[in-house]
């Protein structure tokens, strides 16, 4: 059963109706987003507004390719996250979509790239745009896996800077995040990749090459000159880091970022362990929870752990899934869902269920908690 022949027409008619809706209300009219003065979350700025992030991943492994081959999609599933609360979307723009060579930027790309900004901001949905991406392995760049550190990291520096340059201006940014889950330091023989799961991997190693250098001072050097890249051209918007549940891997690096974005995914009956891992990420800047998920729970312990979080953390971000959620609920009515369907549509579920009161529309503490 596809997309296109499950969706009806009228489907379609209600969709450019809620671009039209989220456009006349939103377009022009979005503000930048800032750390709030007591460093406890976010405000709008000129307004002041409090701002929180609630949101998801979307197309995480072929953003580029649905943009170039089915604009309309992504503008109908952008309809459909705004009208299910969705503030922020953590996008990941592929590099070998970006870069033809060390410097070398693919036009065609940077017009893609101008093109989901306008749907962002007439859906009013803003962007967190997460760098470096070469998760798809069919996809890699030999000449970018060739260099040696210095030169792969002159080459990341400048896809900041093209990226920077390009997204500068628009309200729809929310922030840069660096990289995905990024390791400090691996062998020659273990390759620059890691984190895999069947044809892709999602993350990244800094050094093949340490030498007598630490962790600590390879995140270090790699966030400064990053950060200074995207700062050439934007003074502006945020900039964060997509970490592992590992705090003190990360800390140095975000001395230089204006907010920390672990991602925590609960196991079941241990939602009070993530919490505990959560606090660890208190480096005094506000934190958001870049990843999470029901992916080793059920819906009813992400739903504490969501709500547990919420003194610690100031932003959330899940996944959105390639079905649409009505198609998922009608799988569920006729009896037709998958395991997978389920799952998926328990998360959507669960934002909307939540949506209020993670963004503070319903004051805190006038709903119950679970029990753990």
């Amino acid at each position: 059963m596809t997309r296109q022949t499950v969706r009806p027409a009228i489907h379609g008619l209600l969709t450019l109706l809620l671009l039209g809706v989220a456009g006349s209300a939103s377009a022009g009219d979005m503000e930048t987003v800032r750390v709030a003065p007591d460093g406890k979350g976010f405000v709008l700025d000129p307004s002041g507004e409090r701002f929180v992030p609630w949101g998801h991943n979307y197309a995480s492994v072929d953003l580029m390719e649905r943009l170039r081959k089915d604009p309309g999609r992504v503008e109908r599933e952008f309809a459909e996250m705004k009208a299910a609360g969705t503030t922020v979307a953590r996008i990941h723009p592929e590099m070998p979509s970006i870069l033809l060579g060390p410097d070398q930027v693919a036009p065609q790309a940077l017009e893609q790239l101008e093109r989901l900004l306008q749907v962002a901001e007439a859906a009013g949905i803003r962007l967190k745009v997460t760098g470096l991406a070469c998760y798809q392995i069919k996809d890699r760049m030999a000449w970018y896996d060739a260099l040696a550190e210095k030169e792969r990291w002159q080459t990341q520096a400048f896809f900041w800077e093209t990226i920077a340059r390009t997204c500068a201006d628009s309200p729809a940014i929310f922030a840069y995040d660096l990289v995905n889950e990024p390791g400090a330091i691996g062998k020659p023989d273990e390759g620059w990749y890691l984190g895999r799961m069947g044809d892709v991997e999602f993350c990244q190693r800094l050094s093949l090459d340490a030498g007598d250098r630490r962790g600590d001072e390879i995140f270090r050097a790699w966030t400064k000159q990053m950060v200074s890249a995207i700062r050439k051209h934007d003074q502006t918007h945020l900039i964060t880091m997509g970490m592992l549940p590992f705090p003190g891997a990360y800390k140095t690096a975000a001395e230089q970022l204006d907010f920390v974005s672990p991602h925590l995914y609960p196991k079941a009956g241990k939602v009070d362990d993530e919490i505990k891992r959560l606090k660890q990420f208190d480096w005094g800047k506000p934190i958001v929870i870049g990843e999470t998920f029901p992916l080793r729970c059920g819906a009813d312990d992400e739903r504490e752990f969501l709500l547990k979080s919420r003194p610690f953390a100031h932003g959330w971000i899940g996944h959105w899934p390639d079905e649409s959620p009505a198609e998922l609920a009608e799988l569920k009515a006729a009896g037709k869902a998958t395991i997978h369907n389920a799952i998926w549509l328990s998360w959507v579920d669960l934002f909307r269920e939540l949506g209020p009161q993670m963004t503070g529309e319903t004051p805190a503490g006038n709903e119950p908690i679970p029990p753990p």
